[in-house]
């Protein structure tokens, strides 16, 4: 089974929002450096960017221009 890229940038929008929770509990608990924390949600708002222009590119379209739709406007 083949998982699609806006499968995959839900799931990506999941884990960020996971660890948004996370990360601030486990800054304030001493457990992670507050510069842990933005460099790893850097990394993954950076996975989640790619993502997201691969959903864009595979987006199919609405409607198909032609050479008549394309005069009309």
């Amino acid at each position: 089974m083949s998982v699609t890229a806006a499968q995959k940038l839900q799931c990506v929008e999941r884990e960020l929002s996971y660890r948004r929770r996370v990360y601030a509990r486990l800054v304030a608990r001493g457990k992670m450096s507050e510069l842990e924390r933005i460099e790893e949600m850097r990394l993954m708002e950076a996975i989640r960017d790619d993502y997201r222009e691969l959903v864009e590119a595979e987006a199919v379209p609405l409607f198909i221009e032609t050479k008549r739709t394309v005069k009309q406007a």
